[in-house]
């Protein structure tokens, strides 16, 4: 059994623990709040834009731009999107375990390689055998820009001079904060299916001409979309670490509870056991009638 000075430490190591995980449920949740604002301000847009692209493209009879040309998936880029820290429950090994549940699928038909994000996607896919062209794995909550422009320079390139015919993202999407939602999308190229409108269709006049503004805004929905799936990853992950968080502070709670309990009840046993051992002397000296 332990003694009362053991529970006492352990009862103010607790208290220190939680102490830091409200600390940083605190600052998760001033995090989660400027993250969720920047996504679901861009939302809209961005769930829309592919149908109205390929609407726009034809609906006008475009030439296909190289953007929305499906080819046979032969070689394919992977692109996951962890967070650089832990302490977030689950978020980083469901998403973990389900990307390598799609990269196990296309292996068989296609050449993979990998873009990591993150540091825990980066570790842990370095020991997998795919071939790696380009991981981020510091500071990149505060390097969103810098990559998202990076990446679409070289996704860009590479897919439209076909040394890649299909890029894949996987990551966490924010949808409450019980639990992030893993999303496995095809972002090269652009699909989507045609949806007839109702009502009587009038070309406008455009300025500068439709193909022009169309090729301007499927680079534009490139490089953007990629900094929106950064932007929906963080916001998850702060989500994350914020019930994380909540919960241990919770379970460490809980933990002082009982260990009070149990001191309690020890330093309760140790009184009775003493008043016991006196009354058993008291009873002594009467018998011996001192």
């Amino acid at each position: 059994m332990p003694t009362l000075i053991d529970l006492r430490r352990r009862i103010q190591s607790v208290r220190n623990s939680q102490q830091v995980t409200q600390a940083m449920k605190t600052v998760a949740t001033a995090r989660f709040k400027k993250a969720h604002r920047l996504v679901v301000e861009r939302r809209p847009f961005w769930h829309t834009f592919p149908e109205l692209a390929l609407s726009l493209t034809r609906s006008f009879g475009l030439p296909i731009h190289p953007f929305l040309e499906i080819r046979p998936e032969k070689k394919i880029v992977g692109m996951i999107i962890t967070s650089d820290k832990g302490l977030c429950g689950a978020f980083n090994s469901n998403l973990i375990t389900a990307a390598s549940n799609f990269l196990e699928q296309k292996k068989e038909k296609a050449e993979l390689r990998l873009i990591t994000v993150g540091k825990k996607a980066s570790a842990y896919f370095k020991r997998s055998g795919f071939p790696m062209e380009k991981s981020y794995a510091e500071r990149v909550d505060k390097r969103v820009q810098e990559i998202s422009r990076d990446l679409n320079s070289y996704l860009e390139y590479q897919f439209i001079f076909q040394q890649v015919d299909a890029v894949y993202m996987i990551y966490n999407e924010f949808r409450s904060v019980i639990a992030p939602r893993i999303n496995l999308v095809r972002l090269l190229p652009l699909s989507g299916e045609k949806k007839e409108s109702e009502t009587a269709w009038v070309e406008p006049d455009w300025e500068p001409e439709a193909a022009r503004l169309i090729n301007y805004l499927l680079k534009f929905y490139l490089k953007y979309q990629l900094q929106h799936f950064l932007l929906e990853s963080q916001a998850a992950e702060q989500a994350s670490r914020m019930m994380a968080m909540e919960n241990a502070t919770k379970n460490a709670e809980e933990l002082i509870s009982d260990l009070v309990l149990l001191l309690n009840k020890i330093r309760q046993a140790s009184i009775t056991k003493e008043l016991l051992e006196i009354q058993t002397a008291v009873e002594a000296m009467r018998e011996q009638g001192v």
